[in-house]
């Protein structure tokens, strides 16, 4: 199965905030504020897309989806991590 590893950002609407970010939780981690990542299946991606354009205005809010190929993936954190990812599959 051939997988994605995606960033997600978003810059919305504070009505939206809660529903994007139980949603994002439901499918990929949490990072800090407005930034989730993990691992995901081409369905899921796709899933995810469709899914985030409903739950959003598309005219005035913006998600950023990054695709990063897991071989070039480096993070580097400066200051507190907010949630530490114990492993990356």
């Amino acid at each position: 199965m051939v997988t994605i590893y995606i960033i997600v950002v978003y810059d919305i609407n504070a009505k939206y905030v809660n529903k994007i970010h139980k949603y994002l939780r439901t499918h990929i981690t949490w990072i800090q504020n407005s930034v989730f990542e993990g691992e995901v299946t081409k369905a899921q991606y796709n899933q995810i897309k469709q899914d985030l354009k409903e739950l959003i205005n598309t005219e005035k809010d913006s998600i950023i989806i990054y695709e990063v190929p897991e071989k070039y993936l480096k993070k580097t954190i400066i200051g507190t991590e907010k949630n530490p990812i114990e492993f990356i599959i």
